[in-house]
């Protein structure tokens, strides 16, 4: 037997059947008309988002990475709960304004953008994290075709990392932004040429659950802003502190304690350096917020012994929900949180491997996990399935239908 991550607290059972949304999942998945089926619970997403806020110095800014989930019945719901959205592409900044965020409330970043998608960026409105400087000259550019100011923030590639984190994407060679010692001359260049400069954004890393790692990060975020600014001889309109707060998914996760962060953010605030005293600040997160409210719920279609193991199959896999296989940023292959929906609550009785439906063996979607008895036809329900599934996933790998999602 092999351990599994930890349920999020937020579920629990109806006479031993899993409820999301407060519905049992038999009753979703016949409003879906099938499974496979990812199901979004908007009260843990709003939950989170009071939760951070009530932490968080009143005057830290909250925005949501679309990255993380870009279903837009839940970006509907979460609009009017964050302060912006930052998207990665021409499509999620479509998909942004289609769930009807302001456009000066939108950030886009990403390391290739094409000539086309920031001439859509620069005339719809918002925030250009520059990656390079042949970036800045093409937007700049554009923006004198079209007539239009643009608004530009420089990301920059800070001279450290968020120690523990699960990417690490910043300090040293990166393919984001812009190594911190060429910012000042980039700013002075884009004050010059009359661009609407919007500030910095300084992202150096993500799924991190030291609280301490977070705090220390954010100092020398808040430092190096300082010190840019100061050489640069510009205040910045706004400072993006990036994210990096993760969530437990394997056995010894600990949940990360977002008070602590808050209370240290405060101070840091508080003390910031003069020539950031009317600076914005912003939180850029995505799983946190989302992450824990999803679940991927995928039904067994047969039952059967190879090698002295049980194998349950079931009807997805990882062209769906990518990161539980293991194939997403994981090393070594760990069973997220995992359960048999309709027999929720019950003591384990065996211990089986969860295979989808996908001929390859990567498609392994539970390692010797220890579940409740379960036969064809019962309901796998695999959790932290919010952030970085359908989206994440090559749902067109040998042809089976994109998984169904809801928002309840």
């Amino acid at each position: 037997m092999k351990p599994m991550g930890p349920i999020p607290p937020d579920f629990r059972a109806q006479d031993g059947t899993l409820l999301i949304g407060g519905r049992t999942t038999a009753e979703l998945v016949a409003e879906a008309d099938d499974t496979p089926l990812f199901v979004y619970d908007s009260a843990i997403v709003e939950a989170r988002i009071a939760r951070l806020r009530a932490a968080l110095p009143a005057s830290v800014a909250i925005h949501y990475a679309i990255k993380a989930n870009p279903f837009p019945p839940l970006l509907k719901a979460m609009r009017p709960l964050v302060d912006g959205f930052d998207v990665a592409s021409v499509g999620e900044l479509r998909t942004a304004l289609n769930a009807d965020m302001a456009p000066d409330a939108i950030s886009f970043a990403g390391p290739g953008k094409r000539e086309d998608e920031l001439d859509a960026a620069i005339r719809a409105g918002v925030t250009i994290n520059l990656e390079s400087e042949g970036e800045a000259w093409r937007a700049l550019w554009l923006a004198e075709k079209a007539g239009v100011r643009p608004h530009l923030a420089v990301r920059v590639n800070p001279d450290f990392e968020l120690r523990g984190s699960g990417m690490r994407m910043g300090g040293g060679a990166k393919p984001f932004g812009i190594d911190a010692e060429r910012v000042p001359a980039l700013v002075k260049e884009l004050l010059a040429a009359g661009a609407g400069w919007r500030g910095f954004h300084i992202f150096s890393g993500s799924q991190s659950l030291d609280a301490e790692a977070i705090i220390e990060t954010q100092a020398e975020t808040i430092a190096l802003a300082a010190r840019l600014a100061e050489e640069a001889g510009a205040e910045p309109p706004t400072v993006n502190l990036g994210g990096g707060f993760g969530i437990p998914y394997f056995a010894g996760d600990q949940p990360l304690d977002v008070e602590r962060i808050g209370a240290a953010l405060e101070r840091a605030y508080a003390d910031r350096p003069a020539i950031l005293r009317d600076t914005d600040f912003c939180l850029e997160l995505g799983r946190w917020l989302v992450g824990e409210a999803g679940v991927y719920l995928t039904r067994i279609v047969d039952r059967k012994e190879s090698g002295g193991q049980t194998f349950l199959i079931v009807d997805g896999g990882l062209h769906h929900q990518l990161a539980a296989s293991g194939n997403f940023g994981t090393v070594v292959k760990r069973n997220y949180p995992i359960a048999v929906a309709n027999r929720f609550g019950a003591e384990p009785e065996e211990t089986v491997n969860v295979h989808g439906c996908l001929c390859t063996p990567l498609d392994r979607l539970g390692d010797q996990v220890a579940l409740p008895h379960a036969e064809v036809g019962d309901l796998i329900a695999i959790f932290l399935a919010g952030a970085y599934g359908a989206s994440a996933s090559p749902s067109a790998f040998l042809g089976h239908e994109p998984a169904k999602e809801m928002l309840v």
